[in-house]
């Protein structure tokens, strides 16, 4: 009589040694460690991706306003699932190389606190590299600026002449937001094409924080 192991998958196909059937149980991306610090995906895999994230919105908006909401909205709610990863993965990394206090329960309280987490931890997270720069407007408190002198997502997609003011970035924006929200730092994220000299696709990403959180800082 035939053996059947558990956890049967057909797409594994079964494989017979003598009259014993072994089914090869297929794995399952739930049985990947969370704490891996490699992606799996490509660079040109994600960005053909994300082009038909921004073409089946496309369809589906009427103004490139509305697209870019409609994208900002899908960063957002990514987002706030990527900031428990990054943090798990972060707190994981720091208690692996700290022989003292747990740092599970550390939480950023201050706004240049939650900025660099998102610079120097998120960005390469998502990018595998850290942001090129973090600055404060020198026109308002309330507002700061993330720098990608090369974003990622962009690199293999080209706007139309007829799209010429839409800003796919604005998808990355509401990723930030979403971060940002999560941890109770109430503010308004867009993304603008900044080009300089060798980086015609800078994007800088102005972050506009509620007056009454930066007045409570400063208190």
């Amino acid at each position: 009589m035939s053996k059947i192991a558990s956890g049967y998958d057909p797409a594994a196909g079964p494989r017979t040694t003598g009259t014993t059937t072994v089914i090869r149980p297929r794995s399952s991306i739930y049985d990947r460690n969370l704490h891996r610090a490699r992606h799996d995906i490509s660079v040109s895999s994600l960005s053909f991706l994300f082009m038909e994230m921004v073409s089946m919105n496309l369809n589906q908006a009427k103004s490139l306003i509305e697209l870019e909401r409609k994208l900002n909205n899908l960063g957002y709610s990514i987002g706030t699932k990527v900031l428990e990863l990054a943090s798990l993965r972060e707190n994981f990394s720091n208690n692996l190389t700290s022989s003292g206090k747990s740092n599970m329960s550390k939480r950023e309280i201050k706004v240049l606190e939650i900025l660099h987490f998102i610079t120097s931890v998120i960005w390469p997270s998502l990018f595998e590299k850290p942001a090129d720069n973090l600055e404060k407007s020198s026109e308002s408190n309330c507002q700061y600026m993330i720098i990608d002198n090369a974003p990622v997502l962009m690199k293999y997609i080209s706007v139309p002449k007829e799209y010429e003011g839409l800003n796919c970035e604005a998808f990355v924006a509401g990723i930030v937001e979403g971060i940002l929200d999560s941890t109770f730092f109430k503010c308004e994220v867009s993304a603008h094409t900044v080009p300089v000299d060798g980086h015609l696709g800078r994007t800088v990403y102005l972050i506009n924080f509620d007056e009454e959180l930066i007045a409570r800082e400063t208190q």
